[in-house]
Order: structure tokens, then sequence, then C-alpha cells
């Protein structure tokens, strides 16, 4: 359980970013998919990520203190049409240098939406970060949105789609911010990843 969220700041470019050791858990999907419910779900505060109804409301890396020991980023929803050509590439771009080149980033969450068939957006997307050996894990949200049975369907099919390019699957997580469903057992691997990760960095030896 998360008892201390704090927002930090909105920052334009990877680069604005603050310089600081604690590590970087990124949430990430289409334009709304839902980030910002999810995020408020985690942390348990209804108006800490600005919910909204229009696609494309996160502009910037939006960086969030949990628990004075990692930081929860929200980036820009990618595949967003509804803006120019050039804004989209500018958006795309940001995305990717921070993805890439930001060494704060621990793991990225991809969020999928589980209400609908498998998009070639977010499978071409997942593609793009195997080639670039960037970790990893798929949030599916709105879950609540139809019968289980489809969702179930939806997350099978995404899984078979996967599997076509894929030897392994990546860590995936179901999640319902209506249903409060989800965010436990996403919060417990964020705990796992973070306690390995210190651990190891303990063990590296002195050069």
């Amino acid at each position: 359980m998360i008892h201390l969220a704090k927002f930090i700041g909105s920052f334009p470019k990877t680069d604005d970013c603050p310089d600081t050791k604690l590590p970087e858990f990124a949430f990430i999907g289409r334009s709304n998919v839902g980030k910002s419910s999810l995020i408020n779900l985690l942390t348990h505060r209804k108006d800490l990520a600005k919910v909204s109804q229009t696609p494309g409301k996160t502009q910037n890396i939006n960086l969030f203190l949990i628990d004075e020991s990692w930081h929860l980023v929200d980036l820009p929803g990618y595949g967003y049409a509804r803006v120019s050509k050039t804004t989209r590439e500018v958006f795309d771009k940001m995305i990717r240098y921070y993805i890439t080149k930001r060494p704060q980033l621990s793991l990225l969450f991809v969020l999928v939406d589980g209400s609908i068939s498998p998009q070639k957006i977010d499978l071409d997307f997942i593609d793009w970060l195997g080639e670039h050996q960037v970790p990893f894990a798929i949030v599916f949200t709105k879950t609540d949105k139809e019968k289980n049975l489809q969702v179930q369907k939806n997350i099978r099919q995404f899984k078979q789609k996967m599997l076509e390019k894929w030897e392994a699957l990546p860590e995936m997580f179901v999640t319902s911010a209506e249903k409060n469903r989800g965010g436990r057992e996403l919060l417990d691997y964020i705990k796992l990843c973070s306690t390995t990760m210190a651990e190891e960095s303990q063990e590296e030896p002195e050069v």
C-alpha cells in the first residue's frame, strides 16, 4: 500500500526531469487508455493524476514521488491522431528519448485496453521495446467495460499475437479502476522489482 504520494512536476523534456538516484516506474499506453485512473487507483487518491475524457491530455512527463523511495512516471500517450503530424512526432520523439536514455527508468508498464481486441499500434510499440531491450510489463485496463468472457478472449488473443514474435511473455496484470481491481498485485510487483534492484546494486563490486 502507498502511504505518501506527491506530485513533483510536469516536464516537457527528459533532460528537464530531476536528476535523482530513485528508480522510476513509468506508465504508457495509447491515448485515453486509463493511465491517470490507474495512477489514482494505485495511490488511493482520486485527484493525484488528472483524469480527462479528452485523449492526448497528458503532453509532458509527469513525476510523482511515492513513499519517498521511487518515482511513478506518467508519460504522454502514443498514437493520438487528433493532433498535427508535427506535434505527434514531437511526442513520439520525447517518449522514445525518455525510454531509451533515462538511466533512472527501471521498468515500463505498457497499458493496453482490455475491453477491445488487440490493436496493431500496441503490438508494434511492444515490438519496438523488444528491439531496444527495454524492460517492460503489460497492464490490461478497462476490464470492467465488457463482460468477463469477452475480456478474457481479448487478453488471450493479445497473448497469441505476441507469441507470433516473442518466445516468452512479460509479466501481465489485469486491472480495473472502476472495480478497484489489480492495484495490489501491481504494487507488489513494483516493490519486488525495487527490492531486487537494490540488492543487486549492493552486490556490485566496487571498481
